[in-house]
C-alpha cells in the first residue's frame, strides 16, 4: 500500500447523520404536503436503508402499501414527485442548521488539506443534497477542497456496486491501495472493498449493530480514539478522548499492508 495519498469520504452517515436528521424528516414532510398518511419513524427508516437510494426506498415501500398506486407507471411518477419534493425540503432543513457535521469530520478534512492528502467524495446521494450539506458547513467554494466528487447522477449502479468508487479513483488518478475510504454501512464497505480500497468504518446511528467485514479499522466516530479496533494507542501522545488523526489512518493503512503481505 505504501504512503497514504487519498481519503475518500462517503456522505450519509459519515459526514453527518443525514439519514436520521435530514432525509427521514424531509420524506415525512413530503408525505404530509402531498396529503398522504404515510410516516416513516426512526425504526422503520432504519429497515428501509437496506434499499440503496431514496426513490428506490419509496418504490419498495409503496409495493407493500394497499393505499399506494397499483399501476407501476403511476407508482413511479409518485415516487419521482415525492423524491424531488423531499430533496427540496432536505435542503431547507440543512440550510436551517438541522444537520450538523459529525464531530471530528471537519478537523480531519483540514488535516488532509494541510498535509496535501487529496480528498474525494464517493456517494450515491444526489449532487443537490451534497451541495446543500457542504455549502452550509464548508462554504460555497467547498468543491475546491476535493479532487474528485462522484454522486448518484454520475453512476448507473448504486452501492454495494463499486462503480462510484471506481469513478472516484479514476478522477483522483490514484491507486486504490494508496487510498482509504471512510464508510458506515455494509453496502458502502462492500462497494469500497470491491474496488480494492481499504476501508475505515465510523459507526452511524442506523448501522451500529451491523456486521461490517473487510474493514481495516472500525470505531464509534472520528471524534474519539477510545473504542476503535484495532486499538488506537498513545504513540502520538494524545489522550483516548481526543479525535482520530490522519496519522491514525496511516497507521491502520500500514498495518493492513503488513498483514496482507504475510497472509
Amino acid at each position: 500500500m505504501g504512503q497514504l495519498r487519498g481519503v475518500i469520504w462517503d456522505v450519509d452517515g459519515v459526514l453527518a447523520e443525514t439519514e436520521r436528521d435530514g432525509h427521514r424528516v424531509a420524506f415525512n414532510l413530503a408525505f404530509e404536503q402531498k396529503g398522504l398518511p404515510w410516516r416513516w419513524d426512526e425504526s422503520y427508516y432504519g429497515a428501509l436503508l437496506r434499499v440503496s437510494g431514496g426513490r428506490e426506498r419509496l418504490l419498495w415501500d409503496m409495493a407493500r402499501r394497499a393505499d399506494a398506486p397499483a399501476e407501476p407507471g403511476a407508482r413511479e411518477a409518485l415516487a419521482r414527485e415525492l423524491h424531488a419534493r423531499k430533496n427540496a425540503l432536505y435542503a431547507e432543513i440543512v440550510g436551517d442548521g438541522g444537520v450538523p457535521l459529525r464531530e471530528g469530520v471537519a478537523a480531519l478534512m483540514d488535516e488532509c488539506l494541510n498535509r496535501d492528502v487529496r480528498m474525494a467524495i464517493a456517494t450515491t446521494t444526489s449532487r443537490s443534497n451534497l451541495d446543500a450539506l457542504l455549502s452550509y458547513h464548508l462554504g460555497a467554494t467547498w468543491q475546491g477542497a476535493f479532487a474528485a466528487v462522484v454522486c448518484g447522477e454520475d453512476v448507473q449502479h448504486k452501492k454495494p456496486d463499486p462503480e462510484v468508487y471506481e469513478k472516484a479513483l479514476r478522477r483522483l488518478g490514484e491507486s486504490p491501495l494508496h487510498c482509504v475510504a471512510i464508510e458506515d454501512s455494509p453496502g458502502g464497505v462492500a462497494a469500497a472493498h470491491a474496488a480494492d480500497i481499504p476501508v475505515v468504518v465510523t459507526h452511524s446511528t442506523y448501522f451500529k449493530g451491523a456486521t461490517l467485514e473487510d474493514a481495516i479499522a472500525i470505531g464509534p466516530g472520528l471524534h474519539l480514539r477510545r473504542g476503535w479496533r484495532p486499538f488506537v494507542g498513545d504513540r502520538t501522545g494524545l489522550a483516548q478522548d481526543s479525535r482520530i488523526a490522519l496519522d491514525d489512518l496511516q497507521a491502520w493503512h500500514e498495518r493492513a499492508e503488513s498483514i496482507s503481505q504475510f497472509a
